[in-house]
């Protein structure tokens, strides 16, 4: 699918951000595999395998928590990694919910054209890979919470942020299709 033109949206700067569209597709292991794992159920007693030998929160002691949101825009206009652990993402109530990410990297900022979107499941958590770019987590409802899996001061010492629309002049936009 070719893509849709980018429309400008005056910023308070008075400079033109670009808002592009962001296409959704649905998530698979191996769609996923540049950014981190899927966690999928498997039976009770099942070996530990390749998601548990990727979980790594050995910098830090872990913080497993419920975050509950509130709906926003469906706009990414800033992307964050955590270079020092692991984070592992699950809806809490089994809805579906939306993710961008990009690559791992050692630049200051995504490429662009790298960031994807994926639709993920409420029956399937993600891993992200140290390092990987994520905005997120964006849904449709009202309100969603979702489990958190990280180390206790990733968001203070561990919060590489870029603002995609001082450092581009873009923000993204889910194409959710509905």
């Amino acid at each position: 699918m070719p893509p849709t033109p980018a429309e400008p949206v005056q910023s308070s700067a008075s400079a033109q951000i670009l808002s592009k569209p962001l296409a959704v597709e649905p998530i698979s292991a191996l769609a996923f595999a540049p950014f981190g794992k899927l966690v999928e159920p498997m039976p009770d007693g099942a070996p530990a395998g390749d998601v548990d030998q990727a979980l790594d929160l050995s910098g830090g002691r872990p913080r497993f928590y419920i975050m509950a949101l509130e709906h926003r825009a469906l706009t990414v206009s800033r992307i964050t990694r955590h270079s020092q652990a692991t984070q592992v993402l699950a809806s809490a109530g089994g809805g579906s919910w939306l993710l961008a990410v990009a690559p791992p990297g050692t630049a200051d900022a995504p490429d662009p054209a790298a960031i994807r979107a994926f639709r993920i499941p409420g029956t399937v958590a993600v891993l992200l890979s140290r390092g990987t770019w994520h905005a997120g987590p964006y849904f449709e409802s009202p309100s969603m919470s979702f489990f958190n899996l990280e180390l206790e001061d990733t968001n203070v010492v561990d919060h590489d942020t870029c603002d995609l629309a001082s450092h581009f002049g873009i923000s993204l936009v889910f194409q959710t299709g509905g």
